[in-house]
């Protein structure tokens, strides 16, 4: 349970920290592409050397992770843009939601059984997301400028993006990877991230559509150490998990949007409507018919 408890915490750090980078006005894609650099280094400093060989490009796994990367650099500017164009809560919502993308996956893939108590608590998780993450007034006041496609689309590709990605990671877990080539696996993924995202910064930084300063530098790093661990606990609680990938990616889900929604209430002063707790309530009953429904 460690690893799930590592995994809930340290993502809602990563989705909380791009508040304090909105605070502290610091771009959000430059933050992105250091945060993917810091987490190649962090990695390679857990490992205790640079753990990608050349042998490593004909491992089977090393596509699935230049896959990854790719998914990582995309989904999370996907978020941020459908955030700052929609809205905080559109956002999210396609990002938690996509928790039906692996739980459908690893049914037909897997074999995997949703049965009795677990089909309710699925069907409640997806309540409760919408109404944890229900906007309040004034949220995304520039929707109207948009087009019906981009209303419809952003957030689908969020959805796609965020569900895919999830079902990526357990796919490889599941068929791929062992427990000694793991940090290679995550590495070589956060390197394809990096890799993809410096070479479009660097385009920005050049043409002047961003410019540089060092405090971006600083927010990557911030960003970048806890994403490391966190996919790392992700990864190994999917390993060890006692639940099947039906269950677990549900209950690591709904556990981040329960423990994000009430730390940034705490720590942010957010507001909770009475259709954000009720949300909240959900969750928490949403998790325990999840994780234990085939005892009841």
């Amino acid at each position: 349970m460690i690893f799930l408890f590592g995994s809930i915490v340290l993502t809602s750090y990563l989705l909380l920290s791009f508040k304090v980078c909105g605070r502290f006005n610091i771009p959000v894609f430059p933050a992105i592409v250091f945060n993917y650099i810091t987490c190649v280094v962090t990695g390679s400093v857990v490992n205790g050397s640079f753990p990608i060989q050349a042998d490593s490009i004909g491992q089977s796994w090393f596509q699935w992770a230049m896959i990854m990367g790719t998914l990582f650099i995309t989904s999370f500017n996907l978020i941020g843009i459908t955030a700052q164009k929609i809205g905080v809560s559109v956002a999210s919502v396609a990002n938690k939601l996509s928790l039906i993308i692996p739980v459908i996956l690893s049914v037909i893939l897997y074999g995997e059984k949703v049965v009795g108590w677990e089909i309710v608590g699925i069907v409640l998780a997806m309540v409760a997301v919408v109404f944890t993450c229900y906007p309040q007034s004034g949220e995304g006041s520039g929707i109207s400028d948009l087009s019906m496609l981009q209303k419809i689309g952003l957030p689908a590709l969020v959805f796609i993006g965020s569900g895919f990605l999830d079902a990526l990671i357990n796919h490889v877990q599941q068929n791929y990877v062992t427990k000694e080539t793991n940090n290679a696996f995550l590495i070589s993924g956060f390197l394809s991230a990096a890799t993809i995202g410096f070479v479009v910064l660097m385009y920005q930084y050049k043409s002047r559509k961003l410019i540089f300063h060092r405090n971006q530098i600083l927010a990557g790093i911030c960003i970048g150490i806890p994403n490391y661990f966190s996919i790392w606990c992700l990864v190994h609680f999917l390993q060890d998990s006692p639940w099947e990938t039906s269950a677990s990616i549900p209950v690591n889900n709904m556990g981040i949007v329960l423990f994000s929604t009430l730390v940034a209430a705490i720590l942010f002063k957010e507001k909770l409507s009475a259709i954000n707790w009720a949300g909240i309530v959900l969750s928490a009953i949403a998790i325990y018919l999840i994780a234990f429904g085939n005892a009841l």
